[in-house]
């Protein structure tokens, strides 16, 4: 394994080998902590805590914080109602009965909803955060007053990062038996040091674009020892969680950070996937120019022109130094792709320019005749960073988790290889229909002519699993 050192700002530093296929993947929070860390230096490490039954199987900033953070989940549970209406109809059942999931997410309000959904279906549950900056600590408080074994708080260095992973792993008397990932860190970490889990491990379910990513590296590889569900591309997931949710917080995100007005600013879109088609619709609808305009440009030919440049492509290097250079005074410089790679920063750490901080996640990067180009995030996800993601489409993304692990732990042997595989097309659909009801909305059923005529089953699928 490469040696990697994270940054203050962030930056994880260092390269991959062959055999290391998961990064360190720093992400940014899905929502922002309401409580202030900085008040009590002391380590986590460093304490001896039990909540009130007296368990201490956890490591959190603070078990103080657990009433707050109880009232921050029975928030989210008011925005979540699919996963809600899933743990009612199912927690008789006990889908999850006997299953051991160990997970590595951000350890927000709405995951907590997550992990107690599990816990009432059967589940045991042990979870560290998959972002040093990312965890409510209040949350994380509220859940390890509930029983579980969490071991994550806000600000955590790298080692603390691992070492988190591993207490959750490393145990005696409990192993795994499912993992939930979002990045792949956790998979890696088992991979390194516990690969004899794998034996007992039945299936991996994993939430990002990154940790998708190395899976499916894994499987070309021969590497992947277990199946693997790749949530991220579920077409009901990907529809809110990219174009829906970005559409309605890329405003929220520059309104917070910069107080910009948007009627009459030019602004270039760099990429137009989903994501990129939720901006553009945003701004389009702010009375910006912006690319959704049907102009399709080369940056090099607009860039001494705009006022916004955003970046969502999920490459590297889509703003360089050159163009950095070129633009105007005041352009205001984010990403809304996954990863912070998008705008070559690292170029601006130079000698010759001044970096000023204004305000928290915004910096003015002052060149020598005094321009000033106004950096948002340092380059990371400004939505998730700046601002929040809906509740509502966190409801989305965790039931679509939770089924993802019903489906992969009750599968019968065979059903599924050592392969990477899209979430069925009737279990898609069945969280889409589980949202209706929040919108008073009904589906009027096929009549039997009717299905016939399509080749459709009367209660689904109703689309083709190529179908995105």
């Amino acid at each position: 394994m490469s040696d990697r050192v994270i940054d203050q700002q962030g930056h994880v530093k260092g390269t991959d080998t062959d055999t290391d296929m998961f990064l360190c993947c720093v992400q940014v929070p899905k929502s922002a902590s309401y409580t202030d860390s900085s008040d009590d230096e002391t380590s986590p490490r460093d304490k001896q805590q039990k909540n009130s039954k007296g368990n201490g199987d956890f490591c959190i900033k603070n078990i103080k914080q657990a009433d707050f953070g109880r009232r921050e989940i029975e928030i989210a549970e008011q925005e979540m109602p699919a996963l809600m209406a899933l743990r009612k109809r199912a927690q008789g059942e006990k889908p999850l009965a006997g299953a051991k999931v160990v997970g590595c997410t951000h350890i927000t309000a709405q995951t907590a909803v997550l992990m107690e959904t599990l816990s009432a279906l059967g589940a045991q549950c042990r979870w560290a955060a998959c972002n040093i900056y990312s965890t409510q600590n209040e949350v994380a408080a509220a859940l390890a007053e509930g029983g579980f074994s969490v071991f994550a708080w806000k600000g955590e260095s790298e080692d603390d990062f691992w070492w988190c992973i591993d207490r959750c792993v490393n145990v005696e008397g409990w192993q795994p038996n499912m993992i939930l990932d979002d990045g792949g860190d956790l998979t890696h970490w088992i991979y390194k040091k516990y690969p004899n889990m794998f034996k007992k491990i039945k299936g991996i379910v994993e939430e990002s674009v990154t940790g998708v990513h190395r899976l499916y590296q894994l499987s070309k590889a021969g590497k992947l020892c277990v199946p693997a569900m790749n949530v991220n591309d579920s077409v009901t997931k990907q529809k809110f969680d990219n174009l829906y949710c970005c559409r309605e917080s890329i405003l929220d995100g520059l309104k917070r950070t910069t107080d910009v007005m948007f009627g009459g600013k030019q602004v270039v879109v760099c990429g137009y996937g989903e994501v990129g088609k939720g901006c553009c619709a945003a701004l389009k609808a702010m009375d910006s120019a912006c690319s959704a305009s049907h102009s399709c440009l080369n940056l090099n030919e607009v860039i001494r022109q705009v006022d916004i440049v955003i970046t969502c492509t999920g490459n590297k290097n889509v703003v360089v130094r050159e163009y950095l250079d070129r633009m105007k005074n005041g352009c205001i410089v984010c990403n809304m792709g996954h990863s912070n790679t998008e705008i070559d920063v690292a170029s601006l750490r130079t000698p010759e320019l001044t970096w000023e901080r204004v305000r928290s996640q915004v910096d003015h990067v002052i060149w020598p005749d005094g321009k000033r180009v106004v950096l948002l995030a340092e380059g990371r996800l400004l939505n998730l960073s700046c601002s929040t993601v809906p509740t509502f489409v966190l409801s989305i993304t965790a039931t679509t988790q939770a089924l993802a692990l019903i489906e992969l732990y009750n599968a019968p042997e065979g059903r599924y290889k050592q392969d990477v595989y899209l979430l069925p097309k009737k279990m898609d659909e069945y969280v889409a229909s589980l949202h209706l009801p929040t919108f008073d909305a009904h589906l009027t059923e096929l009549t039997d002519e009717q299905a016939k005529y399509l080749g459709l089953n009367k209660n689904g699928p109703f689309k083709p699993n190529y179908y995105r």
